[in-house]
């Protein structure tokens, strides 16, 4: 039996104020009354009521600002109005995100509204072995790991720990459907390096995995992205290079601005040389250069307001 991420949260540490409690729950009585409110919506009037709202109001946040400064970044060629309406077009996705993450367990109780194009993929889904599913923040990405979940293959997943443990444990919970294998947190710097070990041990052992790959990473590898060295994590590539572990990387991409999503697949070619070191660069690089082709095709859907080069 493989020996999955644990999947609930510690207690809390004794070491909490009376008043850090008292807020760490309110916050969560707060999240869960916004939770009621959004599933007593049909998915659909959800979705488009989160993007009005997210629309209206993330413009005036400071992360707005960083997602014109990225957008300056990958497209100078384009006018302020132009990056300005491809910001705008992002909150609205990310609204409809947030609803659907909320209605997940409804969203996926519908199969029609999820179409998976990958031949290869289809080819390998009832012997895949040991796997890594690496996707990026676009469209609904937490869909990103259907194929493996529809499959059968019950799929663990790496997953940032939020730091208030109500929140996070109703966050685990919500996500069981979609990764039945569990989940990594990354908290702390001693917590990612221990979960890195577990990572590592539960793919070797024919885990299969879920990581999202598209994130900042100050001490990883400088690699190109959109003309400019960006520092990112190896760990998928390196994770499937000391195990032998296929890579498949997924994008979902939102059909119009309604529930429905394509995801697509495609395999990275891991190399196995006498240098590891060459080997993860090169996987690494080849993962960032198709995820940049993806975002050109649909970049209203990807995450430009998280940061990405230094």
């Amino acid at each position: 039996m493989i020996e999955g991420p644990e999947t609930s949260a510690a207690a809390p540490p004794r070491t909490w104020s009376v008043a850090l409690d008292l807020r760490y729950r309110t916050e969560y009585v707060l999240l869960r009354l916004i939770i009621v409110g959004i599933r007593a919506l049909p998915l659909e009037a959800a979705t488009r009521v989160s993007a009005f709202f997210w629309q209206l109001i993330a413009p005036r946040l400071r992360r707005h600002s960083r997602a014109l400064e990225n957008l300056a970044i990958a497209y100078p060629e384009k006018t302020p109005e132009a990056r300005e309406a491809i910001a705008l077009a992002m909150w609205a996705n990310l609204g409809r995100v947030m609803a659907e993450t909320m209605q997940i367990d409804r969203l996926i109780q519908e199969p029609g509204r999820i179409e998976i194009v990958s031949p290869t993929f289809a080819r390998y889904k009832d012997k895949l072995g040991p796997v890594i599913g690496a996707s990026l923040h676009m469209g609904n990405w937490e869909l990103a790991i259907w194929p493996l979940t529809v499959s059968g293959a019950e799929p663990a997943a790496v997953y940032r720990t939020v730091k208030n443990p109500y929140v996070d444990a109703y966050l685990r919970r919500q996500r069981r459907s979609l990764y039945p294998g569990g989940l990594f947190g990354k908290g702390t710097l001693d917590d990612r390096l221990k979960a890195a070990r577990h990572m590592t041990e539960y793919v070797r052992n024919g885990g299969r995995l879920g990581m999202v790959c598209d994130l900042h990473d100050a001490k990883g590898m400088p690699v190109p992205f959109f003309g400019h060295s960006a520092p990112t994590s190896p760990g998928a590539a390196m994770i499937a290079r000391r195990t032998g572990a296929r890579v498949w990387m997924a994008r979902c991409v939102r059909i119009g601005t309604e529930s429905r999503f394509r995801i697509e697949l495609k395999e990275l070619k891991i190399p196995r040389t006498a240098n590891q070191g060459a080997d993860v660069l090169a996987a690494t690089a080849a993962m960032q250069a198709q995820f940049e082709v993806w975002i050109r095709q649909y970049p209203e859907q990807w995450m430009w307001s998280n940061r990405r080069w230094s």
